[in-house]
């Protein structure tokens, strides 16, 4: 039986945290609704202390959505988590997002502080953040990736034994390598002895593009909370896609693990993000980009036309897109210049396909790509007895 692994939807507070991509309330209600559809098990749906619109967003967001957890962010800081135990007040289910900076690089240069103190802070703010009666409290262990692997596991243990029922491993600067942040996750496994009473997440960025990657090793190797933004969108890179690793799972059964990620939501919301934020997809992106399922290569579509399986290993309806694409370029064949005839209502015998091949070739150097609008300009031109005879029936 596949185990259940949490998607942490975290598109309205670390996604929206890139520049220019800001969202009002009501858009972010807009997203949360639909991230809820979608089957998303925790939205993160601000930092309540960063600023009045985030707080009242979290608090407009825990009354607009009824299943998913809402999560609030806060530092290890009183007023943070006070701030995020009053935004979360309205939540169905509500979990507090707390933590404090793990490498040395961060505890030297950005809190100026030891390991021990680190140490009592991160215990002091679970607990904290405990008492405030919210359901849920997570840790979040920032640099993560680049910390110590002693000190973090005596980190996790501390945050788990006082009351963490969610502890968080960030990559937080997408350093790691698939392989070392599996071992970092399967250190903490071997050497945290009360790891069983919480679930370990990942939290992974893009900055090596290797964010799906190290989400799927850490599942692999323990975690079972992936925190991840529609998109991928997020600060610097961006975050894990949450479209690519839940795509990942239910491609490689084998693994043996599952979501309740309704798939054929994903090029749905991926739109709806894109046009809030102002943001528009890549065409390459996995998943959700507009050539993802489209073939232009000649030796691609002959392949294709005859069984779809032999270049695509995801049918596009299970992610939402209506119908792959035949592109007509200057590097498609006679099978793929038929095909779109035959949509267009136009059949050929194979002498005078090869004639209108030699056409299409000319025109499609000149244009780079050729649509249905010019196939039928040229059918016109060249052939306007069967153009004549395709509008009649």
């Amino acid at each position: 039986m596949a185990e259940k692994v949490h998607i942490f939807d975290t598109t309205l507070r670390d996604g929206e945290q890139v520049p220019g991509c800001q969202l009002t309330t009501p858009e972010k209600i807009e997203v949360a609704k639909e991230l809820e559809l979608l089957g998303v098990d925790i939205i993160e749906a601000g930092f309540p202390i960063s600023s009045p619109g985030d707080f009242n967003s979290v608090i407009e967001i825990s009354k607009a959505v009824s299943e998913p957890v809402i999560c609030g962010l806060a530092r290890a800081v009183d007023k943070d988590i006070d701030a995020a135990a009053d935004a979360l007040r309205f939540a169905k289910r509500s979990r507090i997002h707390t933590g404090i900076g793990a490498s040395d690089m961060h505890i030297k240069y950005k809190f100026n502080s030891t390991r021990e103190e680190i140490l009592e802070r991160a215990v002091w703010a679970v607990k904290y953040a405990k008492s405030k009666k919210v359901d849920e409290v997570e840790f979040y262990a920032e640099d993560a990736g680049r910390a110590d692997l002693e000190f973090l596991a005596r980190l996790v243990e501390a945050v788990i034994a006082a009351g963490a029922n969610v502890v968080n491993i960030p990559d937080t600067t997408g350093y790691c390598l698939p392989q070392h942040y599996g071992e970092k996750i399967k250190y903490l496994f071997d050497h945290v002895p009360n790891i069983d009473k919480a679930i370990i997440s990942a939290h992974c960025h893009n900055d090596l593009g290797l964010a799906t990657a190290n989400s799927i090793t850490g599942i692999m190797n323990g975690v079972r909370q992936i925190e991840c933004t529609i998109n991928g969108v997020g600060e610097r890179a961006g975050n894990t896609s949450l479209e690519e690793v839940v795509m990942v799972m239910k491609t490689h059964k084998d693994l043996g693990f599952e979501t309740n990620i309704n798939s054929k939501g994903l090029y749905g919301i991926s739109r709806l993000v894109s046009d809030l934020m102002r943001m528009p997809v890549q065409a390459n992106k996995a998943i959700v980009g507009k050539n993802a399922f489209a073939h232009s290569s000649g030796i691609h579509q002959d392949g294709f036309l005859k069984h779809a399986e032999t270049y695509e290993i995801i049918n596009p309806e299970d992610v939402g897109v209506p119908a792959s694409s035949i592109v007509l370029t200057a590097r498609s064949g006679r099978h793929a210049l038929r095909y779109r005839l035959e949509l267009l209502g136009y059949l050929f015998d194979r002498e005078e396909l090869n004639s209108m091949y030699e056409k299409f070739i000319a025109l499609a150097d000149r244009k780079k790509l050729v649509t249905d609008d010019d196939l039928q300009e040229l059918v016109t031109t060249e052939y306007p007895v069967k153009a004549e005879a395709a509008k009649k029936h």
